[in-house]
């Protein structure tokens, strides 16, 4: 039986400047997003969008949310098979469309970096980021493409 995991986060809309969202400029996208126990996230939106380049926006955060699971996997499967991760830093990227009013990600690139305590250890890590890619929660439930391209230090 599969097992079942719920998340529960509390966004709070914190850009009312008096007059609510009476007018298109008369609002900040400024939020909040929080978890019982844990910091407070800073959010807004893009400031494409009249956001706060100072603030998490959502596509961030997604784009975020999707290297961080990666890692998660892959430094899980290293450890598993006997691989010593010293480093890793990723630094991916998202791309999004605007259509009509909307939008969409059309992709995310993560491009991870990572060292390792040998160099047979490093030759084994593009089959370990392989199936951690396939591995990942996020990138198992968008819908748009996911590309991994590691880079061995």
């Amino acid at each position: 039986m599969p097992r079942t995991h719920h998340y529960e986060t509390t966004v709070t809309w914190t850009g009312n400047t008096g007059s609510g969202t009476s007018g298109y400029r008369g609002y900040e996208r400024s939020h909040e997003v929080a978890s019982e126990g844990k910091p407070t996230i800073p959010g807004s939106s893009d400031p494409s969008f009249r956001g706060d380049a100072a603030r998490w926006n959502p596509e961030e955060l997604l784009v975020a949310s999707v290297s961080q699971c990666h890692m998660l996997w892959f430094l899980h499967l290293c450890s598993a098979e006997g691989v010593v991760v010293t480093e890793y830093r990723d630094r991916p990227q998202g791309t999004m469309q605007e259509t009509g009013g909307g939008g969409r990600f059309v992709e995310v690139v993560l491009r991870p970096e990572a060292r390792f305590g040998t160099p047979e250890q490093a030759a084994k890590s593009a089959s370990l980021h392989e199936r951690a890619h396939h591995l990942c929660f996020v990138a198992n439930s968008v819908n748009f493409p996911v590309r991994c391209e590691p880079v061995t230090v």
